[in-house]
C-alpha cells in the first residue's frame, strides 16, 4: 500500500487470517451486535434542509402569510401549486441522496467487517491505543463490581443501624416501666443510642465513596467509552473505504474507471482525517481520565479506611474527624431521608 493511501506512523495494517474452520466461530455473536450497530444509526431525514435560492429567491425574503393579509399586495406570476411541487420534488431527491449515501457507506462498513471476522481481509489497528482501551473497559468492570459490593454494604448496614434503633427504643421504653431492671435496660439503650449515631456517620462517609465511584464509573468512563465507540465506528468506515480504494486502483484504467477512483481517493480522505481526528480525542481523554482516575481514587480509597477503621475500633471522635476531613456533612436530624443517605 503506497503512503498515498495511508500513513503507518502511528498505525498498521495487519491481515487477519482463518484457521477453515467458519462453521462455529465464537466471535458469531459479536458479529451480529456489530451488524447491528452499523446498521442502527440510519440517516436523519428530519435535518434536510431547502435551499430556497434555486427556486427563485432567498430564505430572508419569504413573508409570513398573516403580514400578507389584507395588505393589498398581489403575486405577479400566481402559480402556487407549481411551485410547491418544484419544492416538494426537490425535499424528495434530497431525501432520496441522503438514504443512497447512507446506503453505500452501510454496504462498505458490512462488507469491510463481514471480512474482518472471516480471515478475508485487513484492519487498521494502533496496538498502544487499542491496549490502553481494553484496559479501561477491564478497569471499569471491576470498579463496576467494587460499586456493586459497596451499594450491598451500605443497604445491609443501614438495616443493621434501623435495627439498633429499633431496638435502642425497645431498652428505652422498657426501662421506664421495669423499676427492677430499669439501670440496666437503661445503659442498653444508651448503647444501642450511640451505635445507631456512628453508624448513620459511618453510612454518610460509605454513601459519599459509592457516590463518587458511580460518577466516575458511569460518567466519566462511560463519556470515554462513547467516544472510543465513535472512533472504532470511523475505523471501520475507515477500512472500508481503503478497501474499496485499492480494489479500484488494481483495475483497468479507462475514462469510467478514472472517474470512480477520484471519487473514491475524495472519500477515503474524508474518512481518514475523521478517523485520525478521533483517535487523537481518544488518546488525549484516555490521559486525562488515568488522571482523573489516580486522584479520585486515592481520595475515596483513603476515606473509606479511615472510616471503616474508625467506626469497628469504636473510635467516634476520629469518625467525626475523617467527614470533617474530606468535608462530607450530613442531613440535619428529623429529615425525610436517613441522615447519609444522598441522591445518587
Amino acid at each position: 500500500m503506497s503512503d498515498g493511501i495511508m500513513s503507518k506512523a502511528a498505525t498498521m495494517e495487519i491481515p487477519i487470517s482463518s484457521n477453515g474452520d467458519t462453521g462455529s466461530l465464537p466471535e458469531d455473536d459479536g458479529l451480529e451486535q456489530d451488524l447491528q450497530q452499523v446498521m442502527v444509526s440510519g440517516p436523519n431525514l428530519n435535518e434536510t434542509s431547502i435551499v430556497s435560492g434555486g427556486y427563485g429567491g432567498t430564505a430572508e425574503g419569504i413573508i409570513p402569510t398573516g403580514t400578507i393579509k389584507g395588505s393589498g399586495l398581489h403575486q405577479p406570476h400566481p402559480s402556487p401549486a407549481v411551485g410547491g411541487e418544484e419544492v416538494v420534488r426537490g425535499i424528495a431527491v434530497e431525501k432520496f441522496d441522503i438514504v443512497k449515501k447512507w446506503g453505500i457507506n452501510t454496504y462498505k462498513c458490512t462488507k469491510q467487517l463481514i471480512s474482518e471476522r472471516f480471515g478475508r481481509g485487513s484492519r487498521t489497528v494502533d496496538l498502544e491505543l487499542e491496549t490502553q482501551i481494553e484496559l479501561l473497559r477491564e478497569t471499569k468492570r471491576k470498579y463496576e463490581c467494587v460499586l456493586q459490593l459497596a451499594r450491598a454494604f451500605t443497604n445491609h448496614f443501614y438495616s443493621l443501624v434501623q435495627t439498633q434503633h429499633a431496638l435502642g427504643d425497645a431498652f428505652a421504653d422498657l426501662s421506664q416501666k421495669s423499676p427492677e431492671l430499669q439501670e440496666e435496660f437503661g445503659y442498653n439503650a444508651e448503647t444501642q443510642k450511640l451505635l445507631c449515631k456512628n453508624g448513620e456517620t459511618l453510612l454518610g462517609a460509605v454513601n459519599f465513596f459509592v457516590s463518587s465511584i458511580n460518577t466516575l464509573v458511569n460518567k466519566t468512563m462511560e463519556d470515554t467509552l462513547m467516544t472510543v465507540k465513535q472512533y472504532e465506528t470511523a475505523r471501520l468506515e475507515y477500512d472500508a473505504y481503503r478497501t474499496d480504494l485499492e480494489e479500484l486502483s488494481m483495475g483497468p484504467r479507462d475514462a469510467s474507471t478514472l472517474c470512480r477512483l477520484d471519487a473514491a481517493q475524495s472519500q477515503f480522505q474524508s474518512h481518514k482525517d475523521k478517523y485520525e481526528k478521533l483517535r487523537a480525542d481518544v488518546a488525549i481523554k484516555l490521559k486525562f481520565l488515568e488522571e482523573n482516575k489516580i486522584k479520585v481514587m486515592h481520595k475515596q480509597l483513603l476515606l473509606f479506611h479511615n472510616a471503616i477503621s474508625a467506626y469497628f475500633a469504636g473510635n467516634q471522635q476520629q469518625l467525626e474527624q475523617t467527614l470533617k476531613q474530606f468535608n462530607i456533612k450530613l442531613k440535619t436530624p428529623g429529615a425525610e431521608k436517613p441522615s447519609w443517605l444522598e441522591e445518587q
